[in-house]
Order: structure tokens, then C-alpha cells, then sequence
């Protein structure tokens, strides 16, 4: 299918051939018929990536701080790799459009095949021929509203969500600065509610066509707009300032302070500097709103992605209720876009009109429409010019190309010898086809089934969110490949119970517990062979991530300690030799059970040959110390690894050091799993120990839960 995409590094905007979307619960399929154009927001977006590097780290310093966390975190190498992983990477364009659905996910009720529907979203409602939405961000478009119309339905909903935080009420005076297509919209939505509106805008010709759509009183920047507002409304000023502009600078905050009357609300829509002029704020005691995008729900991944409405009796408005309100509005002929919609280009074509909103082209616009033909498009894979397969070569297909896979686990697949790259899929085939370009893929897709019933491939790396991995092993390993899988190997017994199952079977499954193959880790373990009862100690300051990140959740991700501190649980039974017989674990702020924010814990690990771990893993501290930091204790001996950069061994009052580039055992585990593959070598981890590991991590939360130990 086509979409449209930028390079986030040198800011090449193309329309690219990619696999199409899969169908994932509670969202539908949607074929596009067409989306709008945003010449605020994707303007933004486009500038930015055109910017030189220098520009993006000025335009974006959060960004920045995140990188250089990274830095303190996981050292130099990985950074670089992420950091280029991110640039290099193509980049959906779009966030409104309209289309018929061509399949519904379950869980997304209330929805057909053949439904008309408009859809939202950045990264879901993409310029592209088939896109997947999630259910709450997809309306029914009503009989009598085109595509086209119901094509700017996301953008309607902004304006939409800017009348609301303004209160606007019958009879009011609104003022409105900024008369693009965010302000027309804007305009007669508070037209259609009784309110009398004044517009100002710098662009004679937005000033004129807000006139045609029956404004009140429509001003250009330089006519006198304080005293002309004031002479409209007795004196008073506006009950409210809507401020749809986008500007460099606050002039528009400065107006509007000027424009309202005493305690009138100021809401913020467009994209201008917050920055509050006192005097007339405060003289006026004025209230200041943000309008968050098309309303509530917004930024909520259980209401947008997971499905979970807002009760009407609380919420009356949330983003999808904004959505068919805009909708009806359509409808009953409150507001037209006949106006308004100033070009019509075939998605073929879009480069136009991304040069339109840059200003590469000496015409006028307004709303720009995208046009796509009236046809299914095949879901099928999308072949890239790729590597011959050697004789005897591991031929691996990529499930899941996210960042981990892409700034960590690739670099390392293309160092290794005999390994070609034949397939990846991704749930967003933008993703796969990217990185089968970038990294040498000769295929790709967007359903795991191209890869698992590929005869061509023999190994299957796995790194897709937690809660697919233990099905995903399963069938692949079923299927009788050689199964590499991130951790955790699954989230409960009964899945574990399943791959295991499929695993004896084959007999070539490794998970991604990479730090027992560290070189700092090996000549721990070979200080200790053979040293029974040891006392182990490991400390993981892992650092914060916000509360509404998908690790969290604990059926997507399982929560903090099974996605991470099942390294440590590992690494603890690598270092004893010992299977781990015993867990207890408790949390701080004993959070409700059901939840998955447990990530400052305290685990204790009971082994079979006697000796006794402590994992301290906590979100809570200060990333500049460091993040790992493990202790050994045993025969008279000690040792200390940190952060896998420096080892300290300590026997017979006698010190040695080994220090190297931060080295946690990913290019070596990887090496070891493609040495089982195709030269017959043991795997990297047995399948005992693979169990015993991620049942004593499940049991780290079954203790949480009961507050008792637990036998593994």
C-alpha cells in the first residue's frame, strides 16, 4: 500500500510502498478514501525534521536530557546506537482521515465491515491507504457526510474542544484570533452555538473568507482590533479569547489580554509561546486555559488504545464524543467545508502539498484533502533487494522492530557471520519495511504469520511487547524454528507451561538473558566454579518511567519485575550454578495487587547448593550512580561488578581489575545462539534453566501478592 512518510534525519518527505497494517484487538482496519492535511501541526512536524541536528536538539531539549539519561545509563555505544536508530528512521505523516473499515479487532464493538468511519490519531490515522485505529479514536460518519468532509473530523474536534474550554453561552462575544483553517472551523462552531464572534488575522484573504461564513466581525491585525472590540461590545470586551494562531512569538497572548473583558476566559489552542503578560492578566484576573487537543482521552492509553470510556455522567465530552458532535455538526449543515477545502491532491502526489504548507509554492490553501482510490488494498509482504542465503546460513526472520530491536539487537545480527537478514513484520508495516531498507531485510511484513510459515527461514528472533512472547515462541518453535525471544519468556505459569511444552519438543529456544553472558559475569562465575554457598547482592537503580508507559500495564507488559528483574533473577542463578528453589519479595507502598507499578522492590532467592541472593531493584534513585552495581561473597573471595564496565576481584588479600566499554553479553549470547543454529552447539542456556528463572521471577510476584515465600 502507499503511504506517506518523512526521513526523521534528513527531512525527505516520499510516498513509499508498505506492508499494510495488521488488525490488532479493540481497533479496526479502515481503508482510506481520504485525510486531511495539517498545515499547523504536520508543518511543525515536517520543519523539525528538516532542521540539522544542532537544530533538532534546540527545538526539542527534553529529547536531549532523555539522551543524555541514556548515556549515564547504558553507555556511549548503545546510546549512539538508539540515538541513530531514531534519526534514520522513516516517520508516518497525518492524524485525521476517513474511510470505510475492512476489518474490526476484537473487543471493537459497535462496528462493521463496510461501516463509513472517520478515524484520529498521530501514528493511527496516518496519509496512508489502509490504516488501524483503535475503536475509541474511530466515529460512524452519518448518511449525507462525504469522505471528504468527514476527512477534517479530528481537526473539527480541536476547535471543538477550544469552544468548550471557553464556555462559551448564548449571546456571548468570543473573540477568535488566528483565522486558519483551526479558526474558520472555530468560527461557525460558535456561530452554530448562538455566540457573536469577532476574528482577527494578519491575512486579508482569512479575513474575507471568514466574512463569507457570516462572522459577526472580522479584523486584520493592524485595524484598531482593541478599540473596534471594545465598540462591539459596549465597552465590555470579549467574554472569551480563543487564540487558534500559531506564532513565533506572544503576540496573540498579548491581544488577547487586551481584547477580554474583566475575568474572562483565555483558551489556548494553537501553538504560540506561553508567555503572560502580568499587568492586564492580573488587572483582569483572567483565566487562562489549555485546550488539549480533540479533549479528554487524550494522552490515555486505556482510553485510546485499551478502550475504556469515560462515564457520560462525569465526562460528558471526550475526544470521540467530540468527534461525532463535529460530525453532526456536519450534518445538519452547522458547519461547511465547502469553503474551506481549497485543494484536492491524489496521495500519489502528496509532496505538493507538503510544499504548499511550507510555503514552496506561491498559492493559497486552506484545507488540503488527500485523495485515494476505491479499492482493497492486499495485505500482503513487500520484498526489498536483499542478500543471497549462503549454504548452511542462519536465515532469520524479525518479529517486533522497535527501538530495542533496532539500537541493540541488529547491529548485532549484521556483524555476525553466516546470518542473513531474510524477513521483519511489525504491527505498523512503516516500521518493518523501514528497517528491512535500512538493515538489509530482503522482506517485509506486517503479520508474524509471513514469518512463522516461511520455509526459507530457520531462526526466528523475537522482541515484540511482553505479552506476545510466549505465544509468539511457542509457535515459531512449534513450527520448527529456532526461536530467540527477548525476556520475559512469558508473564504467568500457564503460558511458560505452553512454550516449554513446544520447546522439548525443538530444543532450540534462548531468551534474552544477555548479562550472565557478559565477560564481567564469566570470570565472576569462574572465580567462583565450584565455591559452594555463595552470598550474592545486586543492586539496580533503574531509574523512573512514567506511570502510563505499556511496561506497566500488567497485561501488555507485565509490570517492571517481570520485565527487567527477571535479568537479575537470571544472572543470580548464573553466578550461584544453582537452581533457585525459594523466592520472597516484598515492595515498597504495598500498591494494590492487580497493579503492575511495583518497581522498588526487595527479593530474596533461596538456591539449591545453599547460597543466598539479594536483589534490590528500585525506580526511586539518582541515574548519575550508576544503574548496576553486583556483589559476590564466598570462599574467602569477593567481587565487584559495576555497571559491566569495571570488575573488582578480590582473593588472598590480592587485588585484580578488568575494565572494558560497558559489555552486557548481547553480541556474545547472540553469537552463541546462531553457533546452535549452524554448528550444532549446546544452547546458550538449557531449557531448565530458562524455567527455573521465569518461574522464579512469576513467583517475585505471586510473593508480592500473599506476602508469603514461595517454592519454585
Amino acid at each position: 500500500m502507499k503511504q506517506v512518510v518523512q526521513n526523521y534525519r534528513t527531512g525527505e518527505l516520499l510516498v513509499d510502498d508498505v506492508p499494510a497494517p495488521s488488525l490488532r484487538a479493540r481497533g479496526l482496519l479502515v481503508h482510506t478514501m481520504a485525510s486531511a492535511v495539517s498545515a499547523g501541526t504536520e508543518k511543525s512536524k515536517v520543519d523539525l525534521a528538516r532542521k540539522n541536528l544542532v537544530g533538532k536538539a534546540l527545538a526539542r531539549p527534553d529529547q536531549v536530557r532523555k539522551v543524555l539519561e541514556t548515556l549515564k545509563r547504558e553507555g556511549l555505544r548503545n546510546t549512539y546506537n538508539k540515538v541513530r536508530n531514531k534519526l534514520d528512521s522513516l516517520s508516518p505523516l497525518g492524524y485525521s482521515a476517513a474511510g470505510r473499515v475492512v476489518a474490526v479487532g476484537d473487543g471493537a464493538c459497535g462496528f462493521s465491515v463496510g461501516d463509513a468511519v472517520a478515524c484520529a490519531g498521530a501514528g493511527f490515522a496516518n496519509h496512508a491507504e489502509l490504516i488501524w485505529a483503535p475503536a475509541n479514536l474511530c466515529v460512524a460518519v452519518p448518511e449525507g457526510v462525504g469522505f471528504e468532509e468527514a476527512a477534517f473530523t479530528t481537526i473539527g474536534a480541536i476547535a471543538l474542544q477550544g469552544v468548550r474550554q471557553a464556555e462559551a453561552k448564548l449571546g456571548e462575544t468570543i473573540a477568535v484570533i488566528g483565522l486558519g483553517l483551526l479558526g474558520q472551523l472555530t468560527v461557525q462552531l460558535l456561530r452554530a452555538s448562538g455566540c457573536r464572534v469577532i476574528g482577527i488575522d494578519v491575512d486579508p484573504w482569512k479575513v474575507e473568507l471568514a466574512k463569507q461564513h457570516g462572522i459577526d466581525l472580522a479584523l486584520q491585525r493592524d485595524d484598531n482590533v482593541v478599540a473596534q472590540t471594545l465598540s462591539r461590545t459596549y465597552g465590555r470586551g470579549a467574554d472569551s479569547v480563543i487564540i487558534t494562531a500559531a506564532a513565533p512569538n506572544n503576540d496573540p497572548v498579548v491581544l488577547a489580554g487586551e481584547l477580554a473583558r474583566d475575568r474572562a476566559h483565555v483558551v489556548i489552542v494553537g501553538a504560540v509561546p506561553i508567555e503572560v503578560p502580568r499587568s492586564p492578566y492580573y488587572e483582569k484576573e483572567l483565566d487562562v486555559r489549555l485546550s488539549r487537543s480533540y479533549g479528554p482521552g487524550r494522552y490515555d492509553r486505556a482510553y485510546e488504545e485499551k478502550g475504556l470510556d469515560y462515564p457520560i455522567g462525569y465526562v460528558r465530552w471526550t475526544e470521540n464524543r467530540n468527534m461525532e458532535a463535529f460530525l453532526d455538526a456536519l450534518h445538519a449543515k452547522q458547519v461547511s467545508l465547502a469553503k474551506l477545502i481549497t485543494h484536492r491532491i491524489r496521495v500519489d502526489d502528496a509532496e505538493r502539498a507538503y510544499a504548499l504548507i511550507a510555503g514552496q509554492r506561491d498559492e493559497r490553501f486552506l484545507g488540503i484533502v488527500l485523495q485515494y482510490a476505491d479499492k482493497d488494498d492486499a495485505v500482503t509482504p513487500i520484498a526489498t533487494p536483499g542478500v543471497e542465503a549462503p549454504r548452511g546460513a542462519a536465515r532469520v526472520g524479525l518479529v517486533g522492530a522497535g527501538s530495542f530491536a533496532g539500537g541493540t539487537l541488529l547491529p548485532i545480527l549484521k556483524s555476525l557471520p553466516n546470518v542473513v537478514l531474510r524477513s521483519v513484520c511489525s504491527a505498523s508495516g512503516l516500521t518493518a519495511r523501514d528497517t528491512a531498507i535500512r538493515h538489509g531485510f530482503a522482506m517485509s511484513a506486517s503479520s508474524p504469520d509471513d514469518i512463522l510459515t516461511d520455509p526459507d527461514i530457520n531462526a526466528v528472533v523475537i522482541a515484540t511487547r511482553h505479552d506476545s512472547h510466549a505465544s509468539l515462541a511457542a509457535r515459531a518453535l512449534t513450527a520448527g524454528k529456532a526461536v530467540f525471544v527477548e525476556k520475559p519468556l512469558a508473564l504467568s505459569r500457564d503460558e511458560l507451561a505452553n512454550v516449554m511444552t513446544a520447546a522439548a519438543a525443538n530444543g532450540r529456544l534462548a531468551v534474552g538473558y544477555n548479562r550472565r553472558f557478559s565477560p564481567h559475569t564469566e570470570r565472576v562465575c569462574g572465580m567462583f566454579s565450584g565455591v559452594g554457598g555463595l552470598v550474592i547482592t545486586i543492586r539496580v537503580n533503574a531509574g523512573a518511567i512514567p506511570d502510563e508507559s505499556w511496561i506497566h500495564d500488567p497485561e501488555e507488559g507485565g509490570g517492571r519485575l517481570l520485565g527487567e528483574a527477571c535479568h537479575f533473577v537470571d544472572l543470580a542463578q548464573a553466578i550461584a550454578g544453582a537452581q533457585i528453589e525459594r523466592v520472597y519479595a516484598s515492595v515498597v507502598g504495598k500498591p494494590d495487587a492487580a497493579s503492575a507499578l511495583r518497581d522498588n522492590a526487595c527479593i530474596t532467592l533461596e538456591l539449591a547448593n545453599g547460597s543466598i541472593a539479594s536483589i534490590v531493584y528500585t525506580s526511586k534513585g539518582d541515574v548519575a550512580l550508576g544503574k548496576e552495581r553486583i556483589e559476590v561473597f564466598g570462599g574467602g573471595m569477593s567481587a565487584v561488578i559495576e555497571d559491566f564496565v569495571t570488575t573488582t576481584m578480590i582473593r588472598h588479600g590480592r587485588t585484580e581489575r578488568f575494565r572494558t566499554r560497558q559489555d552486557k553479553g548481547h553480541a556474545e549470547q547472540m553469537a552463541r545462539f546462531f553457533a546452535m543454529l549452524t554448528m550444532g552447539a549446546s544452547p546458550p542456556i538449557e531449557l531448565e534453566e530458562l524455567r527455573g528463572s521465569c518461574l522464579a521471577t512469576i513467583a517475585v510476584l505471586e510473593s508480592l501478592e500473599n506476602g508469603c515465600a514461595v517454592t519454585v
